[in-house]
């Protein structure tokens, strides 16, 4: 299964530097994003509104930058994989390769966020922490939610509709950690937002890899 992942993981690559356009799409929409937050607030020293407003624009991007996974496969395609890979295989090697996407997407946006709005963060290295675990999370259920939602007519449509509730858990959990990675609290009290994301992610994985399956014969 191994080899299988990382000849889908390649595919992906291979697809995604032919088709450019799409990364540059959504680093385009986070970096605008960020610049009409500056252009709005010059500096954020709020943390609340700080906090707010960069997981939004994490969680629209991850939306964007995901989206594509399965709603971009054609019939054809997805039944010439059915023929050469498992669905385990499959669904993994999308969830890798979408939690690479999205991390270097989400340290994109930090850096460019820091930079226009200022940091005010006070402990860099659990707050880089908790946004890997989120990219990751945030991939998982979005990947998850993609391959649904391709079995359906409105794709698109739907994976709004059921994304959102799913990604409410993490996504509380990942605003609560970061604003004490703001605040500069010890890793003694963050240590229980860690563990909950690692089980969160943990979780969906184990979910993904069971459920893919009867959506792959399909």
């Amino acid at each position: 299964m191994f080899s299988e992942i990382k000849h889908l993981i390649k595919k992906e690559v291979t697809l995604e530097w032919r088709q450019k356009y799409a990364f540059s799409g959504v680093l385009l929409y986070v970096i605008s994003t960020v610049f009409v937050c500056y252009l709005s607030f010059k500096r954020i020293i709020d943390v609340p509104t700080w906090n707010a407003l960069f997981w939004i624009i994490i969680l629209f991007a991850s939306v964007n930058a995901v989206a594509k996974s399965f709603l971009q496969e054609s019939a054809g395609r997805m039944l010439y994989f059915y023929t050469i890979a498992s669905p385990q295989a499959m669904v993994l090697s999308k969830i890798i390769y979408n939690a690479a996407l999205v991390t270097v997407l989400s340290v994109i946006c930090f850096g460019v966020y820091s930079m226009l709005v200022g940091s005010i963060v006070q402990n860099i290295t659990m707050f880089l922490i908790n946004l890997v675990l989120g990219s990751f999370g945030l991939s998982a259920i979005l990947t998850l939610i993609s391959a649904i939602a391709s079995k359906t007519n409105n794709n698109v449509t739907l994976m709004a509709i059921l994304s959102f509730p799913i990604v409410l858990p993490l996504l509380i959990v990942l605003i609560r950690l970061s604003k004490n990675a703001i605040d500069g609290l010890a890793w003694a009290v963050n240590m229980k937002y860690i563990i909950a994301l690692i089980a969160l992610n943990v979780i969906v994985l184990i979910l993904s890899f069971l459920l893919f399956p009867y959506l792959w014969r399909d």
